[in-house]
């Protein structure tokens, strides 16, 4: 099976250029080397790098060659794409940090061993150094600004006003890639679908400058079937870091996918084959259930490994049976004597005070399994020498500890 008909049949490809000629390619060489590329504005990778780290994933054991591309150079500037103002400009301290801690984090998804083993590339190394009136010259004479402008990354900034400085940005990715294709022999540039205008100004300025075999293909965002982006948590992003979303948070999100969406996580996000994930998700009623258990374990597996995945697992089954005990739950620290709105902010069950009166109205919330009334409670150091449970409906817990 050509690798296409792989990420294809998984529900990964939305656009590709030249499908025909990529495909013959794909099928003509044994390792074509390609790139992905990730801005390090983080610390941390997110859940929406998980998706085209699957795909580098996918593509290496087809016998590819993945360039992992941290981008500490055009972290100076940001991409524009999807942001209604500027980035926070980034000191070169920052960004150095974050592409240390995103190197070890891309090790989990592909291997740097053999003779398509992956690389890690900062485009610092090429873009930093550039001559402005040489570059302009010579690539950013390839660029015409009118068909930039009609990119959906800067079209949509029109009226909130674009600086010339983020214009810079489509730029200085195509130029990523005509470098690695100059330097490493790189064919092909992957991305989330919402790069396709950065992508395709990459394929074409190779193209521009002599060479026919450039590919562009973007993937499919993770999104529900209401089309809300995947990854988003009361407390925000969900980070592929565990000090910065525990293995068992990270476990209950996909524990909780609704039942429409198991089957679309179960293809982007795992190894298993699509006869098996067709076998656990034909069903109807609770039975979804267990796919559902299955996509947490293997998610969760994939990114903090397998003792961890267990370790979530247990906890999770504990709790909904009520037998277990909270080791392994998140766990927060609070002031004796807080308040209990203060210790439902602290939890990441609300991001207010208003929030949290709702909750308790509602009678969303529990400590040590007795509903909240009292939205004047104190949660004094006799609660909290037991380290008790708060709980937000039925599938959110956290342990609270004294400080």
């Amino acid at each position: 099976m050509n690798v296409l008909d792989t990420l294809e049949e998984r529900g990964y490809v939305e656009q590709i250029t030249d499908e025909e000629d990529l495909r013959k390619l794909l099928e003509d060489n044994k390792c074509v080397p390609f790139y992905i590329g990730i801005d390090p504005t983080a610390d941390s990778l997110h859940v929406g790098h998980f998706v085209s780290l699957m795909v580098a994933s996918y593509m290496q054991k087809a016998g590819h060659k993945p360039i992992i591309l941290v981008g500490g150079g055009t972290a100076t500037i940001g991409d524009p794409s999807g942001k209604t103002d500027m980035r926070r400009m980034m000191t070169r301290e920052e960004i150095n940090h974050n592409v240390e801690c995103i190197k070890k984090q891309v090790s989990k998804f592909v291997s740097f061993e053999g003779d398509n083993g992956a690389i890690i590339v900062n485009n610092a190394d090429w873009l930093l150094d550039l001559k402005y009136v040489d570059f302009m010259r010579d690539i950013g004479s390839l660029f015409s600004v009118n068909k930039m402008l009609s990119a959906e990354c800067y079209k949509n900034r029109m009226e909130t006003g674009l600086t010339f400085f983020e214009m810079g940005y489509m730029l200085m990715q195509s130029y990523d890639f005509l470098h690695l294709y100059n330097e490493y022999g790189c064919k092909l540039q992957m991305g989330g679908n919402d790069q396709w205008s950065n992508i395709i100004g990459g394929v074409n300025l190779i193209r521009k400058v002599g060479h026919e075999d450039s590919f562009g293909l973007t993937f499919k965002l993770l999104t529900t079937k209401e089309g809300k982006k995947m990854g988003k948590t009361e407390k925000g992003a969900l980070w592929l870091d565990k000090e910065k979303t525990s293995p068992y948070e990270f476990y209950q999100y996909w524990r909780n996918v609704a039942d429409t969406d198991v089957k679309t996580v179960l293809c982007m996000l795992t190894f298993l084959s699509m006869d098996e994930i067709n076998k656990l998700t034909n069903v109807e009623g609770e039975k979804i259930n267990e796919a559902k258990k299955i996509a947490a374990f293997e998610i969760t597996k994939l990114v903090h490994g397998e003792e961890a995945a267990k370790e979530a697992e247990q906890a999770a089954e504990a709790l909904f049976s009520g037998k277990g005990t909270a080791e392994n739950m998140p766990t927060v620290e609070i002031e004796a004597d807080s308040s209990i709105l203060d210790a439902i902010i602290s939890a990441g069950f609300a991001s207010s005070k208003g929030q949290a009166k709702t909750l308790i109205a509602q009678g969303g919330i529990t400590l040590n399994e007795e509903k909240v009334t009292d939205i004047q409670l104190k949660i004094n150091s006799d609660i909290l020498k037991e380290e008790p449970i708060l709980r937000k409906g039925k599938k959110s817990y956290c342990k609270l500890i004294k400080k």
